[in-house]
């Protein structure tokens, strides 16, 4: 499990994990994310029940366990928050963040001490003491009920599935040719986004941001010039088709 630091400053910092070379073969590589304040850290996307052990100890080289009280799933998918039930028992107080449509179903993979905070369909946010992260509407992007995470100061939106490529575990971190990128993320975005009503209203949201990096849960990161680029894509691509 690689870690990559993408923002760093004495209120907080931000943390990539991801490029799992121990992983089963057949599960896809997924990029975790961690924003650790003074005191209180919170894990986004944590992840499959596959990834928590090499997850747990990444995340040990860089905080205790006990700052760790936040989780946050931008959706319901198992590749987001299977690994609750083994949080749940390394986490008895922490709280999650996650879409209040998907409660019922997120509990299925196990829930008995960890808090459940519903997100409401407008969003919201997530305060680590002085640190305010927003949560942004993703709806349809994939899932019915969908946050991305904005932080203002560092300027990073984790934009869940948006912006994903299935890449090998040797992949760069960061997009250096968004051109020859376009061909390991269209796919993707064409089958696995169900809504070109969405997908503009997404796009009209984020483009009042200020952004400097987009951060995917799968694939390379967005930096700079690429964030435009994509939006750009993005705008132009017709989604919703399976062939």
């Amino acid at each position: 499990m690689k870690a990559t630091q993408l923002f760093q400053a004495p209120s907080h910092t931000w943390l990539m994990f991801g490029r799992d070379e121990g992983k089963p073969e057949k599960i896809i590589d997924t990029n975790q994310y961690l924003v650790k304040g003074k005191g209180q850290a919170v894990l986004l996307d944590p992840g499959g029940t596959e990834l928590f052990s090499p997850m747990l100890a990444a995340i040990l080289q860089h905080i205790e366990l006990e700052e760790l009280t936040t989780l946050f799933a931008s959706h319901q998918d198992p590749d987001i928050i299977s690994s609750l039930g083994l949080w749940d028992k390394a986490l008895p107080n922490a709280t999650l963040h996650a879409p209040w449509l998907w409660e019922g179903f997120i509990r299925h993979f196990g829930m008995n001490n960890i808090r459940y905070q519903g997100i409401k369909d407008e969003g919201g946010e997530i305060r680590l003491n002085d640190i305010s992260l927003k949560l942004v509407p993703a709806h349809y992007l994939h899932s019915s009920g969908n946050f991305h995470v904005y932080d203002p100061q560092a300027k990073i939106l984790m934009s869940g599935d948006v912006g994903a490529a299935l890449e090998k575990t040797d992949a760069p971190i960061f997009v250096e040719d968004f051109g020859t990128h376009v061909k390991h993320m269209e796919y993707f975005h064409r089958r696995w986004m169900p809504s070109n009503r969405a997908k503009s209203n997404w796009i009209a949201r984020v483009k009042e941001l200020d952004i400097s990096i987009m951060a995917p849960q799968h694939g390379r990161l967005f930096k700079g010039e690429a964030v435009t680029e994509f939006l750009e894509w993005f705008a132009k691509l017709d989604v919703g088709i399976a062939s």
